[in-house]
């Protein structure tokens, strides 16, 4: 007859899975009263049979006094067990080491036994104590452990091998956690600290980063989690570029401090987003010139629902204006932008003023101005799309162009104090109409600070900014998320990348330094292939480029040529001559300006070529030689093609208006 089998059958298997479900599922409360019913029979049993082993006799008959005595120890035992925490502890997850908190507990239950019998004058031999807190000991604690024990035997181990990257102590409690985790298991740490190889943190072995791809292949791991506590941006960014090569997921988890006050949980692992290998390690922003602009004072933001319109909204008000205009013409974004910034001061504290609007609207601008006495104004919108505009050259000029030139006349006459222009660096020799209108902005402010007035114009000019409307990385995020294929117009195209946030603190705080009429650059970093940008999106998704080397991969990479205006690179400076300020990021270049005489005369016949939508005269007018616009970039017959057929447009539309 076999007495013990080794394993269980599929059927006891079964009805045992089935008691722990109904266990584990059952409600806290539940669970520690079950809790609580077994200590009370442990300590009950355990003060019978140490007075059995005391006495040598099975049959003993307990006066009223060692009656009282065992009911006063299981209450004072039961509250010290609850004052400790022992049933707060969850029990799948108990650690050996809590057989010490058991043990404290059961010590102190011995000594109320000792108090209750000398107060009750209950027969106790001294020698019963003892042997109660061993026999307690052994029912309470080993119980524990043996049912923490049953659960991982029954319970289905992880499916998914994981390496850690990072052996401090952030791995650590990685490492920990997923110890308990039914889906995830760390096989192997990795760190690049030379002195922890080939020691052992948890019972897992720790490796040089030069042998993940035998651990990748030997442990047949499916993710690699990021673990660093202390790492620079830029040491994250070396190491993600150095697992880019291997074929697994790479994610980060959760900070360190989150986890421990449980905001967080371990398996909330987040991918690496292409914002952060693109960032830069942050410069520390001037106070000073932050606050001097904003501080205490009435700011307006044209374009306020934009991105870089909203983000300078939000840098804005963690300033602590008086109050804030939002100034718009989208009604969506208007109410989503003027929403969030509510949301932030129920008390009222800040003013937020949202104003429906185009910035066209001259009279209006003045109008609001004068009524909330602006002092600070950014100027940020724009039609940015570089398409779009191209096809629709009329529209783009008048907005971005005389909006400006209205906005800027419209702050002159309400003694705005500081002037600021969001410009582009597709405004430098420009190759699409978006440039030359954004380039003709600038020469209006250049020109309009010549002249006798309170209002200080200063220009700053940047690259893509990361995430906003319309540009490649939310572009290629929806096509990764559809399966692909990703499109780049070009193999060899590039352009500079900086965060929204960094944008918007750096356009402040160039504002707060002008002296009137200043072009300001942002230093913008490296330049980025956008194939090579698509590529590391893909990887980071956990997906593999397909191609003809890698047939079996998971995304398609297509070349769809050049767009209308578009160009392969990118510059930020007309000339050369370019100087330092009193911030690392920010300079300021020097650029020949056109007299505001010129300008206006050039301005009065542009605009007439606008009314009478003359898309070929307004095209040709943008074509002078201080605009810089060179209209034999790659794709010019195409935009030539489209105010071909805009002229049988402008032919209908004059037979109306003669009508």
């Amino acid at each position: 007859m076999v007495l013990f089998t080794a394993t269980p059958s599929p059927k006891e298997d079964a009805h045992m899975n089935s008691l722990l479900a109904k266990f584990l599922n059952a409600p806290r409360p539940v669970k520690r009263a079950i809790s609580i019913t077994y200590d009370i029979w442990a300590i009950s049993v355990s003060f019978y049979l140490a007075y059995v082993l005391r006495l040598s006799q099975l049959a003993f008959q307990f006066s009223l006094q060692e009656v009282l005595c065992l009911l006063t120890t299981i209450l004072i035992s039961i509250a010290l067990f609850i004052r400790m925490g022992l049933y707060r502890a969850i029990l799948r997850y108990i650690p050996p080491q809590a057989i010490g908190t058991i043990f404290i507990g059961i010590v102190a239950s011995s000594f109320a036994m000792i108090a209750a019998g000398f107060y009750l004058h209950a027969f106790l031999p001294r020698s019963v104590p003892v042997i109660y807190s061993f026999i307690a000991l052994f029912l309470i604690g080993l119980p524990r452990l043996m049912f923490r024990s049953l659960l991982q035997f029954f319970t289905p181990k992880g499916n998914a091998n994981i390496i850690i990257y990072g052996a401090g102590e952030s791995g650590h409690y990685l490492a920990t956690q997923l110890n308990k985790s039914v889906q995830y298991k760390a096989v192997a740490f990795v760190d690049d600290n030379e002195k922890l190889h080939k020691s052992n943190l948890r019972g897992i072995k720790v490796y040089s980063p030069n042998d993940l791809p035998n651990l990748i292949k030997k442990y047949n791991v499916s993710k690699i989690l990021l673990a660093l506590d202390s790492s620079s941006q830029q040491q994250t960014v070396n190491i993600v570029r150095r697992l880019e090569k291997l074929s697994v997921q790479v994610q980060a988890i959760p900070p360190l401090n989150d986890l421990i006050n449980g905001s967080a949980q371990v398996e909330e692992f987040r991918s690496i987003q292409i914002e952060e290998l693109l960032g830069r390690e942050p410069v520390a922003p001037a106070k000073s010139l932050l606050e001097i602009n904003i501080t205490q004072k009435v700011v307006m933001v044209t374009g306020a629902g934009g991105s870089i319109g909203s983000e300078i909204c939000r840098q804005v008000i963690a300033l602590k204006p008086t109050a804030i205009i939002l100034f718009e013409r989208c009604e969506f974004n208007l109410y989503q932008i003027n929403d969030e910034l509510s949301a932030l001061f129920t008390d009222n504290s800040i003013k937020i003023y949202p104003i429906l609007g185009s910035i066209n609207n001259e009279a209006l601008l003045e109008n609001v101005m004068k009524s909330f006495q602006v002092k600070t104004l950014y100027h940020a919108a724009a039609y940015k799309h570089v398409p779009l505009v191209e096809h629709n050259i009329l529209e783009g000029t008048n907005n971005n162009l005389f909006g400006t030139y209205k906005t800027a006349k419209a702050a002159i006459a309400a003694k705005v104090e500081s002037f600021v222009l969001i410009s582009s660096d597709k405004a430098v020799r420009p190759t699409n109409v978006m440039g030359a209108t954004k380039r003709l902005a600038e020469l209006i402010l250049q020109a309009l600070a010549t002249q006798e007035h309170e209002t200080t114009f200063s220009m700053v000019r940047f690259g893509n900014v990361l995430d906003s409307s319309g540009s490649v990385v939310p572009k290629f995020r929806e096509q990764i998320k559809k399966g692909g294929p990703i499109t780049v117009t070009h193999p060899d195209i590039t352009r500079y990348f900086m965060t929204m946030s960094e944008a918007a603190q750096l356009v402040i705080q160039a504002g707060a330094m002008a002296k009137g009429g200043d072009v300001f650059v942002l230093e913008m970093g490296e330049p980025v292939k956008i194939v090579d940008l698509a590529t590391e999106m893909v990887f980071l998704s956990g997906h593999t480029i397909k191609s003809e080397t890698n047939p079996d991969g998971d995304i398609e990479i297509k070349f769809t040529g050049l767009r209308p205006g578009e160009k392969l690179y990118e510059e930020l400076l007309v000339g050369d001559n370019c100087e330092g300020t009193e911030h690392s990021r920010i300079m300021r270049a020097h650029e020949q300006a056109v007299p505001i005489v010129e300008l206006e005369s050039y301005l009065s016949l542009l605009q007439k070529h606008i009314e009478t939508f003359n898309h070929k005269e307004v095209f040709n007018a943008l074509k002078q030689s201080f605009i810089g616009f060179n209209t034999a970039s790659p794709n010019t017959e195409d935009l030539l093609h489209y105010i071909r057929n805009s002229n049988v447009v402008q032919l209908k539309t004059n037979k109306l208006i003669n009508k």
